[in-house]
């Protein structure tokens, strides 16, 4: 028969525990070994470390019915820059009459303070969105509000007009002014092609279209190229495919980005297909928060207290407290007033379990 893991508290917390699934079956006590589970990190096996940009601020508060305070926003930015977290996406300089639950992006950046070490990034939907946002950058003097900033455009037609009401090719267009005016005031640019994995409207996305807006993007001075599964349609052999053509055809310059929604309950599964293929940079969204305006039933990111539970057990270093994390999770509980879907946040850390 075949083999279970089980879960009973070994004596080492790292080393999980597997038990023989015909002992079980047949009333015998069961045969505990230990496992080592952490992960390999020599040369051409898993990365030692991952960076990851927490998009929960922009990319989950703007998918929530209700519109979060300015002040519950900006409590819940300052807390996640003190987990360890080294990336964190703002806001949106979106319309709000499209958007209101970002309406206040301008009072939010006024407000955050983040430590040094904390890069703060704003997503930049066109050009007016970047005028806007560079209005609010350096008005109150010091460190500037944020960073970097974030552009993206669909792969699909359909999903883009959907989304943002224009064609491709008028949004890459766009964009690339979008990314050189950026460039030419010194912010650095991340673009992200979104519905890379598959469209919910027009079904499977070719690999070499997603990829030449990826090289146009490159081209046009993006230094970061984001892929997101933006309805959670991917899987991991096709993500396991698609990083290695992405790393050919557009160098080792360009840092490549994994951003997974858990739609359909494969977002972690995704997670692991991307790192084996050498991605070391994540995109994540505390608490499960987010998805997509379009279509309904889009639903969260993969929750990043999860994604760092599981590289951490896995010994793929994230510089993150997953504690710190995971009560951010729970503060955006109690002012949402409703559960979030990060197990992580219901089931608690594989090792304070092991403890007990």
């Amino acid at each position: 028969m075949p083999r279970r893991t089980a879960t009973p508290n070994p004596s080492a917390p790292e080393a999980p525990i597997t038990v023989t699934g015909f002992a079980l079956a047949a009333g015998m006590a069961p045969e505990y070994r230990l496992v080592d589970m952490s992960a390999d990190t020599s040369e051409g096996a898993l990365p030692s470390t991952v960076t990851i940009r927490e998009v929960g601020p922009r990319d989950g508060f703007q998918n929530e019915p209700e519109i979060i305070p300015t002040a519950a926003k900006v409590e819940l930015i300052e807390a996640l820059a003190r987990t360890g977290l080294e990336r964190i996406e703002l806001t949106s300089f979106v319309r709000p009459d499209v958007i209101p639950q970002l309406a206040d992006a301008a009072e939010v950046l006024a407000a955050v303070r983040l430590p040094e070490s904390v890069i703060g990034s704003v997503l930049i939907p066109n050009e007016r969105g970047l005028e806007r946002s560079l209005e609010v950058r350096g008005a109150a003097g010091g460190r500037p509000a944020f960073d970097e900033v974030s552009v993206f455009l669909s792969a699909s037609e359909t999903h883009n007009r959907r989304n943002v009401g224009r064609g491709v090719a008028e949004s890459l267009a766009g964009l690339e002014a979008v990314i050189a005016l950026a460039t030419q005031e010194g912010i650095p640019c991340e673009a992200v092609v979104a519905t890379a994995f598959g469209c919910p409207y027009e079904g499977a996305v070719p690999r070499v279209r997603v990829l030449e807006l990826a090289e146009a993007l490159a081209a046009a001075g993006a230094r970061e190229l984001g892929f997101g599964d933006t309805t959670g349609m991917a899987n991991p052999v096709q993500v396991a495919a698609f990083f290695p053509a992405a790393r050919e055809a557009l160098g080792p310059g360009v840092e490549l980005t994994a951003h997974f929604h858990n739609t359909r309950g494969q977002g972690l599964a995704n997670a692991l297909a991307a790192l084996q293929a050498g991605v070391e940079s994540f995109e994540s969204s505390f608490g499960e928060l987010g998805g997509c305006p379009v279509p309904a039933g889009a639903t969260g990111n993969i929750a990043t207290e999860d994604l760092v539970s599981m590289l951490e057990t896995m010994g793929v270093a994230t510089g993150v407290d997953l504690d710190a994390l995971i009560a951010c999770a729970r503060r955006a509980q109690e002012i949402l007033g409703r559960p979030l879907g990060s197990h992580t946040l219901v089931a608690g850390p594989v090792g304070e379990l092991a403890a007990h």
